[in-house]
């Protein structure tokens, strides 16, 4: 199983989450069954490239995605593509793994993702 979370910078294990979901520069995945760290560069339309997030995770074969928050309409493009998503994930990407293997984070859900995109509430990054 691929578990991805997205970097505030370079991404790997002691990156710290990056709360902009879509604007992130990195999104670190990491296979649980072989403990291989892979680091997709977020080539997405958010920062430049082509296609969405959810397209651009789909194709590198990742089936959960853990991120501090996210909208609605994310939501349900990660689920068009089959990845399942938690949210409330902060600290190191590596905190925001063992928390969901911990079962600390939350599915997404009408209290806890983002109602609007003006990003002026209080993200940590």
């Amino acid at each position: 199983m691929k578990v991805c979370v997205p970097s505030a910078k370079n991404g790997g294990l002691e990156d710290n989450v990056g709360q902009h979901f879509g604007m992130v520069p990195n999104y670190t995945v990491l296979d649980t069954e072989t403990n291989e760290v892979m680091v997709v560069e977020n080539t997405s339309q958010h920062n430049g490239g082509v296609g969405l997030p959810p397209e651009l995770l789909s194709n590198a074969g990742v089936d959960i995605m853990l991120c501090g928050g996210l909208g609605t309409k994310a939501v349900n493009m990660f689920s068009e593509f089959g990845i399942e998503v938690f949210v409330g994930a902060q600290g190191t990407v590596e905190t925001a793994i063992s928390e969901w293997k911990e079962g600390n984070l939350a599915s997404p859900n009408s209290e806890n993702v983002c109602q609007g995109h003006d990003h002026d509430h209080d993200h940590q990054n």
